[in-house]
């Protein structure tokens, strides 16, 4: 990278414009501190949405499938999903399955739309715990349609995971997205790094030989070796520029929401405390949100800010640019990952300074409205998406799937996708790790007590100075106040 960026510097000018042609409409430019650039976009968000659905063709009944809550909205990912549709069409005389996408950054509020006025989907899917939250009790119980459910092959626990306080079967399991690390083994050979651990409890080695821990100070350590400016200078040089960087150390791709970093970083816990109720900002997620904070605006940075995300040569993605050598996300990502070149693989999440490995796991379902019309069709539609579709969905939106007949399967697929990579069995290893509580736990009056996480992440993510101490205490306060109208 190093020698690259020299040979490029008198076309810098030039190629920042062919990047950004390359990567698609070029985002506004940042905005100046006052006006708080955005954080980094979702896949989701660049892909356009579908036209209105149709009228159900001849005697059929119509089902309509929402995608864009979760993953699913992503241009790559759109042509297998209308290809599933079809099929599925095409295989009986009964029902008409539709698919309506939505970008992820508007998905939420249009279904708020449609359910309100009556004319909600069937299906919506595949999501996750955050994007099911906003829409918490309008779920169909499917226990009643489940009598030839086959639960083969199904970890018990996962299925429980989908029910209720009262009992209700919300939701089945079809994928499980744990978090990896994603780096590129370019740049760390450039840096002369040995690449992360590829198993839990292996210890890393560092340049002269040393084995240390893989914990968070290691990460920070080699992220400030990976970390270039313009004259090919390291975070660790007396002469590093950081005003003008050209490769970053570190990101948490696409999982700057604060509630992820303080699980990464401090640990699993409820922003609603113990009772569901009581707000409660965990210290260890006050001091995570510090880490993470001076990594993008401290002396040194080794992570991009949400300016630096929003800017071209950073699109589609932090570490699908080329220009973020280790990253964070769950296996979701690879989904979204082609542009990141063929040297990347993955690698296993590190631990906390006791040695303990603070992890998350995202997991995604459909579910079916409990407003639906027709929700015998819509169960025959939903045990379609987990059965016959399941595998060939799992490769589009990165997870592993829940049956564990399926597993294999996916994994060929994920090979023959991306031959390159060699430890994929970084993501069945973190089936071990994951986040309990999750990060995306139910809070009461959900969908304003997440806009308000939101509102200091996007401060965290674009103002070089805050008071994270006084923020925190004020978020805590705010959330209180949320909770309370929700009785």
């Amino acid at each position: 990278m190093r020698k690259s960026i020299l040979m490029l510097l008198s076309v810098l000018v030039i190629a920042s414009m062919l990047v950004s042609a390359c990567g698609g409409a070029a985002p506004a430019p940042a905005a100046p501190a006052q006006e708080a650039a955005p954080a980094e976009a979702a896949p989701a968000e660049a892909a356009p949405a579908e036209a209105a659905a149709p009228a159900a063709s001849g005697d059929r009944v119509q089902v309509r499938w929402f995608i864009g809550l979760g993953t699913g909205a992503d241009a790559q990912q759109i042509p297998v999903e209308e290809e599933i549709v079809k099929r599925f069409n095409e295989s009986q005389d009964r029902i008409e399955l539709v698919m309506e996408v939505v970008p992820n950054v508007s998905a939420r509020d249009t279904l708020a739309t449609q359910i309100a006025s009556g004319n909600g989907p069937d299906i919506i899917g595949p999501v996750g715990w955050d994007g099911s939250n906003s829409f918490y009790g309008q779920y169909l119980d499917l226990a009643p349609y489940m009598m030839n459910f086959d639960a083969e092959g199904l970890d018990p626990a996962l299925i429980n995971m989908y029910q209720t306080e009262t009992g209700a079967q919300v939701g089945l399991p079809f994928l499980v997205f744990p978090a990896v690390t994603y780096y590129q083994k370019e740049m760390f050979d450039e840096a002369g790094l040995n690449y992360p651990p590829a198993s839990y409890g292996e210890k890393y080695v560092m340049p002269d030989g040393t084995e240390v821990d893989w914990n968070w100070a290691t990460v920070e350590e080699i992220a400030k070796i990976l970390t270039v400016d313009a004259n090919g200078n390291d975070a660790t040089s007396p002469d590093f520029d950081k005003s003008n960087i050209v490769q970053y150390g570190f990101s948490f791709q696409w999982q700057t929401d604060l509630r992820y970093i303080g699980s990464y970083l401090g640990g699993a816990a409820p922003l609603a405390g113990d009772d569901g109720k009581t707000a409660t900002v965990p210290e260890s997620w006050v001091e995570a949100w510090k880490w993470w904070h001076n990594a993008m605006w401290g002396d040194t940075p080794i992570a991009p800010s949400g300016p630096v995300l929003a800017a071209p040569e950073f699109q589609p993605s932090g570490f699908a640019s080329e220009r973020v050598a280790l990253s964070v996300a769950p296996s979701w990502y690879t989904c979204c990952i082609a542009d990141a070149g063929e040297t990347w693989d993955l690698g296993v999440m590190p631990t906390n300074a006791e040695g303990v490995v603070n992890s998350r796991m995202d997991a995604d379902t459909f579910r079916i409205l409990k407003d639906t019309k027709n929700p015998d069709e819509a169960y025959e539609v939903l045990s379609y998406l987990l059965g016959d579709a399941a595998v060939e969905l799992a490769t589009i939106y990165g997870g592993m799937p829940a049956r564990l007949s399926q597993q294999q399967a996916f994994f060929d697929a994920k090979k023959e996708q991306f031959p390159f990579v060699t430890n994929w069995d970084a993501i069945v290893q973190g089936l071990a790790h994951p986040d309990v509580p999750s990060a995306e736990a139910y809070m009461p009056n959900y969908n304003e007590a997440r806009d308000r996480v939101t509102q200091l992440e996007t401060l965290v993510m674009n103002e070089a100075t805050i008071d994270l101490d006084a923020e925190a205490a004020t978020l805590q306060a705010d959330l209180q106040s949320i909770f309370d109208r929700a009785q």
